[in-house]
């Protein structure tokens, strides 16, 4: 398994409502973050603050600055400290890596997932709740 190289996808894929925010992050946001909170409307994420209307990307994605024109998009998030636990937890899964088209998967772990499945929960272990199995 390669290391994440900022591809974003997993971030395009799921920042358009597919994700969603414990009751505590929203609370916190509002107390300690309104720049995040801003962008939550009845307890759910990303809605544009103005209008109210669900946005389909995470407004806190970006795109790095390129050290040469041919170098290929490299996202980032600038409120990675603080994202939801939905990102924290990404990935968990070997199969919904495939599935998602990340790009750390290797034709190894495709040919023994179960090993993979392996050094993922490894790599994951710091991100994920203590009661993940």
């Amino acid at each position: 398994m390669k290391d994440c190289n900022q591809c974003g996808k997993c971030c395009i894929k799921y920042g358009d409502g597919d994700l969603s925010a414990t009751q505590e992050e929203i609370d916190l946001w509002e107390i300690f973050n309104p720049d995040i909170f801003e962008y939550v409307k009845h307890n759910e994420i990303w809605f544009d603050p103005k209008s109210g209307i669900r946005l389909k990307r995470c407004p806190f994605l970006g795109i790095a600055a390129k050290t040469s024109p041919n170098e290929a998009d490299k996202y980032t998030c600038s409120i990675y400290l603080d994202r939801p636990e939905d990102c924290r937890h990404y990935p968990s899964l070997i199969s919904e890596m495939v599935r998602d088209g990340c790009e750390m998967i290797e034709i190894t772990d495709l040919q023994q997932p179960k090993k993979a499945q392996v050094r993922l929960d490894f790599l994951m272990q710091d991100s994920r709740p203590p009661s993940f199995s």
